[in-house]
């Protein structure tokens, strides 16, 4: 068994991001944003522009693993150890779980000490929405909807492709997981439909949307069993995932807010406009601070389940071919 990937999640869990040091996602982030800036000057057309956005999306994807793949090959050559020591550090800046707790609890210290403008201000940090003029109950829900959209493409998305990774001959764990974690930065930096990203965009955010599907999936089944609300997240997610315009972070939300008995969605604005989303679960309690350490306990048990299944199945493989 490889064992990095055990590495990686301990790792996350004791360190996860170091402040200040260089981070994969910043080195896509860059070669993202520059050759968006080189193809938007070039491509005046949108169908030209729409061609650059499939080699822009592609090219990145496939780019990450392919580079990836050299990097941990050329460690395993040097030595097995440096091997699996890159690995394991090249898998931990894959897991946002600890980034994402961090985030999630930074803001609500602020809430505590009763100090709504940090909170407001920390909030910014972390979303798009204007936060100047939220409420407390409006930046719970905020929070909220945070952490569960990321815990599928920052937590679980990862998570999966770097145990199917693991599983292909000649491939590894980290060559997927990265260019999943490309597929992502993709989408969050062009992905969307206003100008000038709607034609180059497009096929990150369709190829983003396809990819995550099924761990999105597999995460709202396995989140439901865990919850113990098996039949209660699926009928809620059944009923209301559909009506978000994402055909993941719908599902993501809502499996949450089903789990929890709380209801998020509703009115939130943008530079000044006004934008409503689907609400989402049955509005049982409201959305308070001990529901979002919930919530990210939610996705820790989720994440350790998939890894518990995973080492389980590895153990008995190795054990069986002997």
């Amino acid at each position: 068994m490889n064992y990095s990937l055990l590495i990686a999640a301990y790792l996350d869990y004791l360190i996860g991001d170091p402040w200040g040091w260089l981070h994969p996602v910043q080195v896509m982030g860059w070669a993202i944003d520059r050759s968006t800036k080189i193809a938007l000057k070039y491509c005046t057309s949108p169908h030209s522009r729409r061609l650059a956005g499939v080699l822009l999306c592609w090219g990145t994807i496939l780019g990450t693993g392919g580079v990836s793949w050299l990097v941990i090959y050329a460690c395993q050559w040097l030595h097995p150890s440096v091997g699996i020591a890159v690995q394991s550090i090249a898998l931990a800046s894959c897991f946002a779980g600890k980034s994402l707790r961090q985030a999630a609890e930074d803001v609500l210290m602020a809430i505590a000490s009763e100090d709504l403008d940090l909170a407001r201000s920390k909030l910014q940090m972390y979303v798009g929405r204007d936060t100047d003029k939220l409420t407390i109950p409006e930046i719970n829900r905020a929070i909220l909807e945070t952490v569960t959209e990321n815990a599928i493409d920052g937590v679980m998305a990862p998570l999966f492709y770097a145990i199917v990774g693991m599983f292909i001959p000649l491939v590894g764990a980290v060559p997927l997981a990265m260019a999943y974690k490309a597929a992502s930065t993709l989408d969050s930096m062009v992905g969307y439909r206003r100008e000038p990203y709607a034609d180059i965009g497009w096929c990150s955010a369709k190829s983003e949307d396809i990819i995550t599907w099924l761990p999105c999936r597999l995460a709202v089944l396995s989140l439901s069993l865990i919850s113990g609300k098996p039949l209660t997240v699926w009928r809620l997610c059944w009923r209301d995932a559909s009506q978000d315009l994402s055909p993941n972070s719908g599902w993501s939300e809502c499996s949450y807010a089903a789990a929890l008995g709380v209801q998020v969605g509703g009115i939130n604005y943008y530079q000044g406009q006004i934008q409503s989303k689907p609400l989402l679960g049955d509005d049982l309690q409201p959305i308070t601070s001990a529901i979002i350490q919930q919530a990210l306990n939610l996705t820790r048990n989720n994440f350790l389940l998939w890894l518990g299944v995973t080492t389980i199945y590895s153990l008995c493989s190795t054990f069986l071919s002997r």
